[in-house]
């Protein structure tokens, strides 16, 4: 009966602390901070950096700043969130998340399958406490992230990965679907200005050419001829309805906008197996 009443006891004591497990937050971008501790300049530029080497190499590496992970371990709370953002690409594995528990003053690198032989938990240990928390006890919070994503991606760097594909290298010169989105939107709006101009065929022509430019830097030519045609037929079409106005297409171009504001970066589909180390500061 002691036994019993002991197990219901610590069955209590468990339940609610089960009940408040830090949620995982959504992956919007590659640095997340829930702590408000980064500037956003010093997130934009650490973000830049990232998103520069996911190009080059094809690697996904993420940040994330939370509070605490408690009452979970950042071991349980680091692997939930790298099941969940799936950094790194399917099949390849090779995604990377550096996590810190800014209120419990831990930290853990997780590392995906593809890059365990690379960054062995040994390496990614010594990543921590060498390079990281130094820093960390500094204050100097936006350079142990910095150093710390640079030497993970010195070691990524030399490991013979699969070549990135075209999209994701064309996203490194710093153009987007954001930015694609708006250059068809404008393309929409300028190409109705322009049928007014010149007529409904050329206004839709050089409105089309403008939108497949931009589409075929980011997505290369198949891609840019087929959103440059669908620009040009809708400028046409417009055009015709609306006497080669501009007022029928005020709500499509709004329509892209909003697509191109949700649009968001997103994990690979990369798997992990709890590689990795943790440490303090």
């Amino acid at each position: 009966m002691t036994r019993f009443l002991a197990m219901l006891l610590a069955l209590a004591a468990w339940l609610p602390a089960a009940r408040a497990e830090v949620p995982v937050p959504p992956l919007a971008a590659r640095v997340t901070d829930l702590t408000g501790t980064l500037s956003a300049r010093q997130r934009s530029a650490l973000e830049s950096r990232l998103a520069a080497f996911e190009a080059k190499k094809g690697s996904q590496i993420a940040v994330l700043m939370v509070p605490t992970t408690r009452p979970e371990t950042i071991e349980q709370y680091s692997i939930r969130v790298a099941e969940r953002w799936k950094l790194g690409r399917k099949g390849v594995d090779d995604g990377v998340l550096l996590l810190v528990a800014k209120d419990d003053h831990a930290l853990r690198i997780e590392v995906g399958y593809g890059l365990e032989g690379v960054i062995p938990d040994a390496i990614a240990w010594r990543v921590i406490d060498e390079i990281i928390a130094p820093r960390f006890r500094a204050g100097d919070y936006a350079g142990g992230l910095e150093a710390g994503t640079a030497a993970l991606m010195g070691l990524i760097e030399g490991e013979p990965l699969p070549a990135p594909a075209r999209a994701a290298a064309r996203g490194g010169s710093g153009l987007s679907l954001n930015t694609v989105f708006f250059a068809v939107a404008a393309a929409l709006v300028f190409g109705g200005v322009l049928t007014a101009m010149f007529g409904r065929v050329v206004g839709a022509g050089l409105g089309g050419v403008a939108a497949g430019g931009i589409a075929f830097l980011v997505f290369g030519l198949l891609g840019g001829v087929l959103l440059g045609a669908i620009v040009f037929l809708v400028l046409l079409v417009a055009g015709a309805r609306t006497g080669y106005g501009i007022g029928g297409l005020g709500g499509f171009g709004g329509g892209f906008g909003s697509a191109g504001g949700s649009s968001g970066w997103s994990g690979g589909g990369g798997s992990f197996g709890g590689g990795g180390a943790s440490g303090s500061w």
